[in-house]
């Protein structure tokens, strides 16, 4: 593990207080400011500090780890810079933690690092007119699709095949134009953490790939910082590269609950549910950098939890205020073996309109939801009194509905050696095409297992 090298040296203050997630210093200088690092010595270690403010001649600082040996009296450095982390190609292939440290034990001789606080972009450097970034996985490109500098939710528990759909997302962004990806993981497991790292190596992915971890054991400082430093790394690959870049943050939830925590140690009164009031502003300075410029994109798919399945909650308003559409992932769908297990009825994304993906595209879009939807009616009905009570017309629905369902499951590139089907990306045009004709009874003559795992639908 590389370590952070200590830049400063003159003696700014010294402790005057401490508990687990706050420490004030009397300041000996006024050259310091919120979100600058100080640090102290306790025997062979340094323990950061990230300040949150200033009042005269007192700090108040957050810690960036555990605080045991800490006494009053300690002499307290600053550190210039700010908390920062790498920025340069060296980024890639890397695991690195939220103050710019690699943990996966590799080492970055010559650092070039960024403060990871940068400020957002301009409006005038803002394109909101970006291009259409088509993924090859269908039921994505044809219920969801995303448009250059797009913040998606992603809504999926465990075992739905979330991080399989992630994995592909990368594999075919890269292999389609070349550009890279980056994996935030905000308050996850660490055992999470090694299996993605482990998955990625074995898919020939880490290469292509950037992965800032707050793990779920560190201190709340640590977890909400992952943020901005996987968001660093984003800008280097869209702003240094000229790249189209995904970023993956799972979980953002995680973020605003690690900023509550320590805004509630500091004994700031909480809102509605013990949120920060600095929620609204939080979330905002973390999704305004995320957005599309005339030579790169940072496009983003995020794990949003949702405390007691609470839609309504504050928190989830606020993060679903920010984002430009959604990706359901469903166990129901997934137990009958359907991958991507994406339910469609909950997948959505602003570019389905007349002016976002043209007449066509939109029409079918509306068509197959309305097939689904009288399909949900239609298998009550055929699981009580059997096919032959429906009239044509909702035979035909039924039977075209199954065949459409099965169409948008797909070969995955990622899970070739577990599935020994070779992985297909399908061109939108393909999809649409498709769609239209089982929709139009084109295909009413083959069987809907024909559908199954397939790409584009052989005519």
């Amino acid at each position: 593990m590389s370590t952070i090298t200590q830049t400063g040296e003159k003696i700014i203050g010294k402790i005057v207080s401490i508990s687990n997630m706050s420490v004030s210093v009397l300041l000996d200088t006024y050259d310091v400011s919120v979100r600058d690092i100080i640090y102290a010595q306790v025997g062979d270690r340094w323990v950061f500090f990230e300040i949150n403010n200033v009042n005269g001649n007192i700090a108040n600082a957050i810690p960036m780890g555990n605080v045991y040996g800490l006494r009053k009296g300690l002499d307290v450095y600053l550190r210039r810079g700010g908390l920062h982390i790498e920025y340069s190609d060296e980024v890639l292939g890397k695991v690195f933690d939220a103050l710019g440290n690699t943990i996966d034990g590799s080492q970055i001789a010559a650092p070039q690092t960024r403060n990871i606080y940068a400020k957002n972009l301009s409006m005038s450097e803002i394109n909101i007119k970006g291009d259409v970034l088509w993924t090859g996985i269908k039921v994505i490109d044809f219920f969801a699709p995303l448009q250059k500098g797009y913040k998606m939710g992603m809504f999926g528990g465990a075992g739905v095949g979330k991080t399989v759909l992630v994995k592909e997302l990368i594999n075919n962004l890269y292999t389609g134009q070349g550009n890279n990806s980056v994996f935030v993981g905000i308050g996850e497991r660490s055992r999470e953490g090694r299996e993605l790292y482990d998955e990625m190596a074995a898919s020939g992915l880490l290469e292509k790939i950037s992965i800032v971890f707050g793990q779920m054991g560190e201190n709340p400082m640590i977890r909400s910082r992952a943020a901005y430093s996987g968001l660093t790394v984003g800008e280097y690959l869209r702003d240094e590269k000229n790249q189209d870049v995904l970023v993956f943050i799972d979980n953002i939830y995680r973020f605003l609950q690690a900023n509550s925590e320590i805004s509630a140690e500091l004994g700031n009164m909480p809102i509605e549910s013990g949120y920060s009031t600095s929620l609204l502003t939080e979330i905002s300075e973390v999704m305004e950098r995320i957005n599309s410029t005339e030579e790169g994109s940072i496009t983003s798919f995020q794990a949003v939890f949702i405390p007691a399945d609470d839609m309504t909650d504050f928190a989830v308003n606020a993060i679903m205020s920010h984002m430009d559409g959604q990706v359901a992932l469903s166990r129901k769908i997934a137990e009958k073996g359907i991958y991507p297990a994406v339910d469609v009825f909950n997948t959505t994304s602003k570019l389905v309109s007349r002016e976002g993906v043209g007449e066509r595209h939109f029409s079918l879009v509306e068509r197959s939801i309305a097939h689904f939807a009288r399909y949900a009616e239609l298998e009550e009905i055929v699981a009580v009194l059997g096919i032959d009570e429906l009239s044509e017309e909702d035979t035909n629905i039924f039977y075209r509905t199954r065949k459409l369902r099965n169409y948008f499951t797909q070969p995955m590139f990622v899970s070739e050696q577990y599935t020994g089907i070779a992985g297909q990306a399908v061109n939108i045009a393909d999809v649409l095409n498709d769609v239209e004709s089982i929709l139009s009874g084109e295909f009413d003559t083959r069987t809907e297992d024909e559908f199954y795992y397939i790409g584009a639908a052989a005519r």
